[in-house]
């Protein structure tokens, strides 16, 4: 498995921006780059959603893991520019109570966001 591409802000959120579609084969990638940035005290994150076409199960799994993880540093994780599917099965897995989503990585911290 290969990581997904990150890059850090200026105010020091990571991005992390996995590509086409978050299922079982992606996840436990995703899932571990996400706990490993917060073991470096990275626990500021925005998952960037705008290259996922399609997310499963294991997708969300992944996200909500990363989430915990990041919450337990001190932190938060937020997803960024999901797609219509995306929005669909956050919607009904009621996860878009929970995952905080902004229109772009760049403003998922904003206060606004």
């Amino acid at each position: 498995m290969t990581e997904s591409p990150v890059r850090t802000t200026d105010a020091g959120v990571v991005v992390v921006r996995p590509e086409g579609r978050l299922n079982m084969t992606v996840a436990p990638a995703l899932r571990e780059q996400l706990h490993g940035l917060v073991r470096e005290g990275k626990a500021r994150l925005v998952v960037d959603l705008s290259a996922v076409d399609a997310i499963d199960s294991s997708g969300l799994g992944a996200l909500i893991s990363g989430l915990k993880a990041a919450r337990q540093g001190n932190g938060d994780l937020r997803i960024a520019a999901p797609c219509e599917q995306v929005k669909a099965v956050l919607e009904l897995t009621n996860l878009n109570r929970v995952l905080k989503t902004a229109e772009s990585a760049d403003t998922a911290f904003d206060e606004s966001a």
